[in-house]
């Protein structure tokens, strides 16, 4: 019996992320198809009408077939997704910070950066509690150091495509920056004198969102679970022996887990809706942008 275009498109999807977590080397990413909004069917990705349902449909958004992202002057490669330039701003976030520690004479080994200048550009602290809201934001893309931030890359490479391709670039934007934000939220209220930076809370909450949209896969979704858990597992055993942020990791893994199981997956079906999650996208890069523009206000400032 020929399955439901809908059930064989989220099957497809599922059976890739499997082979994602298993670690398969093939082709992750199939850009010849794309969804149609109205049905869900996987189509050609330039037909103007869906075989299926008959929806007439708009052009395609342009997608590299190479996958090669442009270059600025020729040299500089251009992020081509939310989560290379994400990768982007946290590795220059690094060495930045890692300049200014240089340049204080307070050098450390393995790439340390010292906590001054942590918490010069933004790290958690209780100056939130003065005003300094944006510190909820730009702790997310500061590290301590390369083994820091090389963890939170690895992971981020990992899951962050596999979050943007499953439910589409505008609600990853706003999904890392609310869980990242909420992991940080926790790790005040359970630590309000502590200081705190890292990915990871918005690390787990990509896991998180991955877990709530499997409940909608039956089978198939509860061994992706499985999988995914593990993650949690190993995490969880990382935070018993080293001094990391489990707040933060607890509450982002939770707002994860909820926006993964509500938020529908894929594009946008309607116009409307297609509208706000870009809304909603882009006032998230503006927070972002500010929350780096109040920290760069307050650089030159002595730290009380």
């Amino acid at each position: 019996m020929e399955l439901p275009p809908k059930f064989w498109f989220q099957l497809e999807r599922l059976k890739k992320a499997l082979r994602s977590a298993f670690g398969s080397s093939e082709q992750k990413y199939d850009t010849s198809h794309r969804m149609c909004p109205n049905c869900r069917a996987l189509i050609e990705r330039n037909a103007s009408v869906c075989p299926f349902c008959g929806e007439k449909l708009r052009s395609p958004r342009a997608r590299s077939s190479s996958g090669t992202p442009g270059r600025i002057m020729g040299i500089i490669p251009i992020p081509s997704t939310a989560t290379s330039a994400i990768v982007a701003v946290t590795i220059a976030l690094y060495g930045i910070s890692w300049y200014m520690t240089a340049t204080s004479g307070a050098m450390q080994a393995m790439g340390g950066i010292s906590g001054e200048v942590l918490l010069r550009l933004g790290a958690k602290s209780p100056y939130i509690f003065v005003g300094q809201w944006w510190r909820l934001v730009t702790a997310n893309f500061l590290h301590a150091g390369l083994l820091h931030i090389g963890m939170n890359l690895w992971c981020l490479f990992d899951l962050g495509p596999e979050v943007e391709s499953l439910f589409s670039t505008a609600k990853f934007v706003v999904f890392y920056l609310v869980t990242g934000v909420l992991g940080f939220v926790l790790s005040l209220w359970w630590r309000p004198m502590g200081m705190s930076i890292g990915a990871s809370g918005a690390i787990c909450g990509l896991i998180g969102i991955l877990i709530g949209a499997s409940f909608h896969h039956g089978h198939l979704g509860k061994a992706y679970r499985g999988q995914l858990w593990r993650w949690v597992i190993y995490i969880a055993i990382f935070g018993i022996f080293l001094p990391i942020d489990n707040a933060a990791h607890f509450g982002g893994l939770i707002a994860g887990i909820v926006l993964g199981y509500v938020v529908p997956e894929g594009d946008a079906e309607t116009q409307s809706s297609q509208n706000f999650w870009n809304a909603l996208a882009g006032l998230s890069v503006v927070i972002i942008a500010g929350s780096f523009a109040l920290m760069a206000l307050q650089l030159g400032q002595p730290v009380r």
